[in-house]
């Protein structure tokens, strides 16, 4: 049996909850230039709410804290895979973009007009209710 693979992204709304964080990663790979919402894998050992943490300040230089999670959806990337997505908080939006070209706060509506990861497309329909206005 092929155990699927677990990556976790972590959703960081503005004040208002009008508007979530998004990145855009640098261009090669298979997800160059996409829209993503920061996060990645979860290494072995490793608990989904630790490797948000890790994730962030690896690739934003900011410290966060994990929230409620807020859905799941499984895709295929050398093999099956499932990622999870939790609301998270930070202090500060002092971002260094370590894996990424440029960051921006988005509403729901841009979501849908940007070229986000196919992994990542899938979780909207999960942080729709998340957002206000």
């Amino acid at each position: 049996m092929v155990m699927e693979k677990q990556s976790v992204a972590g959703v960081l709304f503005d004040a208002g909850a009008r508007k979530c964080l998004i990145a855009q990663r640098k261009s090669g790979g298979a997800l160059g230039n996409k829209w993503e919402f920061p996060g990645g894998k979860v290494e072995a050992g490793e608990s989904e709410q630790a490797a948000l943490v890790r994730e962030y300040q690896e690739e934003l230089g900011v410290p966060v804290t994990v929230g409620d999670f807020l859905g799941e959806t499984w895709f295929e990337y050398r093999g099956p895979r499932r990622l999870r997505a939790y609301r998270v908080y930070a202090a500060s939006c002092d971002f260094t973009l370590r894996e990424h070209t440029q960051w921006r706060w988005a509403g729901l509506a841009d979501l849908a007009a940007l070229d986000f990861a196919d992994s990542d497309r899938a979780l909207f329909p999960c942080l729709e209710p998340y957002f206000n206005g």
